[in-house]
């Protein structure tokens, strides 16, 4: 009697068969969608210091001034944010580092960080966040608190969180009333501060809840733009084990239907279809109050910044366009 394959032995060897058929083939040269082109305009990208080492020229991939986040992991040395700091805006590039309120010791520190930000790269911008970590280290622990410290006094922009799908570290329950509460205290600052401020979110996979989170925010008197969070290219297994450490909620089905389908399993995720959704959707309705593409460069600065040239036409052109970037 013979024996029969067992089913994961079928499917692998499915995949094998497979392979010739999955591997992405370049796609012929054709204009980049309008809508998505002009959504793409100012989009900003993260980088992390270590990243940032790997990447040669960020003039031959990133457009002139464009807004360049610089996260900062706990651990991190403050000197190697500064010098990644420095070298990104000699490039000529606005540069938003990260300030984690729960990684901050104390007022001492946070003085001292702004000190070297300003005056070693000229920083005015930051982004004010409670941090990936559960215990502060310190005198902080929220947003807020570094909000009211008024050490960012003469910073011309400042941006906060948001959560378009909730955020389980704010609020246990899976409700979003601290999450709420947060971004009308957030509103109110705003309205009594000459700097200019947005929310930067999280990175989501579907359009529908985006577009459902910020409409509900205006119609409760949220009017802070929003700079919505999107995953750039990257492998699914990169971009599944991303999303769930940092607690991506109902749109991580996006990845798991991909998953399922055994001819995408193998290629990479591509930000297409979220961002053609929401720019179709800003183009209806001029008045959206997305304003702005935050990358998540999750597979790669160089891979990213490659997406946005082909989609982003004009906008999204490299302030040194004559290096080729691969």
């Amino acid at each position: 009697m013979t024996d029969t394959p067992s089913l994961p032995h079928r499917l692998k060897e499915s995949v094998v068969s497979l392979m010739p058929f999955l591997k992405k083939k370049p796609a012929p040269a054709v204009a980049p969608d309008a809508q998505v082109a002009a959504f793409l305009k100012d989009y900003s990208i993260e980088v992390m210091p270590r990243t940032a080492e790997k990447v040669e020229d960020f003039q031959s991939l990133l457009p002139a001034g464009t807004r360049v986040y610089i996260a900062h992991i706990d651990g991190t040395p403050i000197e190697d944010m500064v010098a990644t700091a420095k070298r990104l805006a000699r490039d000529g590039y606005a540069v938003m580092p990260h300030f984690p309120a729960r990684i901050i010791k104390d007022r001492a520190t946070l003085t001292d960080w702004i000190a070297r930000y300003q005056g070693e790269a000229g920083v005015d911008q930051a982004l004010l966040l409670a941090g990936g970590v559960t215990l502060p280290h310190g005198d902080f622990e929220t947003s807020m608190q570094l909000l009211e410290s008024g050490a960012f006094a003469d910073f011309r922009r400042l941006h906060v969180a948001g959560h378009p799908e909730g955020n389980r570290d704010i609020d246990p329950d899976g409700s979003d009333t601290n999450v709420s509460e947060a971004l009308r205290w957030k509103q109110r600052f705003s309205d009594t501060t000459d700097a200019q401020m947005a929310l930067a979110t999280q990175f989501c996979f579907e359009a529908e809840p985006i577009i459902a989170w910020a409409d509900a925010l205006k119609d409760a008197g949220i009017t802070l733009p929003i700079h919505i969070g999107i995953a750039g290219p990257a492998k699914l297994q990169t971009m599944i084990k991303f999303a769930m450490a940092c607690g991506v909620g109902p749109s991580l089905r996006v990845l798991q239907r991909r998953a399922m389908d055994v001819t995408k399993l193998l290629l990479p995720y591509e930000p297409d279809e979220v961002i053609t959704a929401l720019a179709a959707h800003k183009a209806a309705h001029p008045d959206f109050n997305v304003t702005n593409v935050h990358f998540f460069p999750l597979g790669g600065i160089k891979t990213n910044a490659k997406w946005a040239m082909d989609h982003g036409g004009a906008n999204a052109r490299p302030a040194n366009p004559q290096k080729d970037p691969a």
